[in-house]
């Protein structure tokens, strides 16, 4: 997983951008339910950047459900998937957030809707 991860000077506070990489990841099932994440340490040693701000990454997505830390053991992927949010608004608010993060990373709108329509052909 580590090899997965880079950072961008995009603007995107880098907790942002590491909670969206491993967000990726599991979407894209290089990280599947059960998965052990390497420790904060490792992320931070890894990528150069504060403890604290891997630490406010991984609190993020534990809140969110997509990790579970186990005392002792480590931090590991979810199998839970969070209830869908199938309303117009909640759609288009995610779409205005994509959107803003693709733009920071300079990827055309236009590659994304691309790429979003042959994953929905996936069945993903």
């Amino acid at each position: 997983m580590l090899d997965d991860l880079s950072l961008q000077a995009n603007g995107v506070p880098i907790y942002v951008q590491l909670r969206e990489q491993i967000l990726g990841l599991v979407g894209r099932g290089v990280l599947k339910p059960g998965a052990q994440v390497p420790t904060m340490r490792q992320v931070a040693v890894a990528l150069k950047i504060d403890l604290n701000t891997v630490q406010r990454a991984y609190a993020e997505l534990e809140r969110d459900g997509v990790l579970s830390k186990q005392r002792g053991v480590g931090t590991f992927v979810t199998d839970r998937t969070p209830p869908q949010r199938n309303t117009r608004r909640a759609v288009q608010d995610f779409a205005f957030q994509v959107a803003a993060q693709a733009k920071g990373q300079g990827i055309a709108l236009d590659d994304l809707a691309e790429a979003l329509v042959k994953l929905a052909g996936r069945g993903a």
